[in-house]
């Protein structure tokens, strides 16, 4: 099995155990994943082909230091508490300005990555296959782009197996019933949601409309939707 995390790391834009030196294009800051893969094409590019970057899709530098698996988990979480706050009319959970995402939170929850079914590792592929087909949502990627983006996978030094992962996901039809059918739990189709809505940013018809589909075939209610949404652009202002 391929390492699902680590390539979910380079998606979300951080690098394996460091900071990221500035904000940027969500997906095409990652670093060179690849110095653990045998060197060649910065992972972080492979990602901005596939997401796409022309709309702007920006991070938080602070977001970013938290790796993949966390980011999402912590979106998720930080905006189930809120949900849950404004049903019960109760005081909203604070987090700090320069903090605003809760790591801790989530541990030993229906939120941690690791207590999912697959572990971390599994979580990962799911949130990775959300993510691609969310990018498919505006029709970027089409025959020509995938023949680009092949060649660059064949260019990055990935192994055999993460290859594989990418081009079958490339190469498959917008499916989202797949996506749908890997929530496991209430929790698990929020961050599913979160991880989504992070590939995307939803300003043009055919991305508000996949999000509106899915966030209603995951059953989430509106106000959760409304607070994953807050939390993403939280932490894209996250400096």
């Amino acid at each position: 099995m391929f390492d699902a995390k680590s390539l979910l790391d380079q998606f979300v834009g951080s690098q394996p155990g460091g900071r990221q030196s500035g904000s940027g294009d969500l997906l095409s800051q990652g670093k060179d994943f690849l110095s653990s893969q045998g060197g060649g094409l910065a992972l972080g590019s492979l990602a901005g082909l596939m997401l796409g970057t022309k709309s702007g899709r920006k991070i938080g530098k602070k977001a970013v230091t938290y790796g993949g698996l966390a980011l999402v988990a912590g979106l998720a979480y930080k905006a189930y508490q809120g949900h849950k706050a404004n049903q019960q009319n109760a005081p909203r959970p604070h987090y700090p300005q320069d903090d605003p995402i809760p790591l801790e939170g989530p541990r030993g929850t229906a939120f941690d990555p690791a207590e999912q079914p697959g572990g971390e590792n599994g979580a990962a592929t799911i949130l990775l296959t959300a993510m691609i087909q969310a990018a498919k949502a505006d029709g970027h990627i089409d025959a020509q782009e995938q023949d680009r983006i092949f060649a660059k996978i064949d260019e990055a030094g990935l192994d055999s197996e993460a290859k594989a992962f990418l081009m079958d996901e490339l190469r498959a039809p917008l499916d989202l019933d797949k996506v749908v059918s890997s929530a496991t739990c209430p929790e698990s189709a929020a961050e599913i949601y979160a991880a989504s809505r992070l590939a995307i940013e939803p300003d043009r018809p055919a991305e508000r409309a996949y999000l509106q589909m899915l966030a209603a075939r995951l059953e989430l209610e509106e106000g959760l939707v409304e607070e994953i949404e807050l939390a993403v652009r939280e932490a894209q202002l996250a400096e």
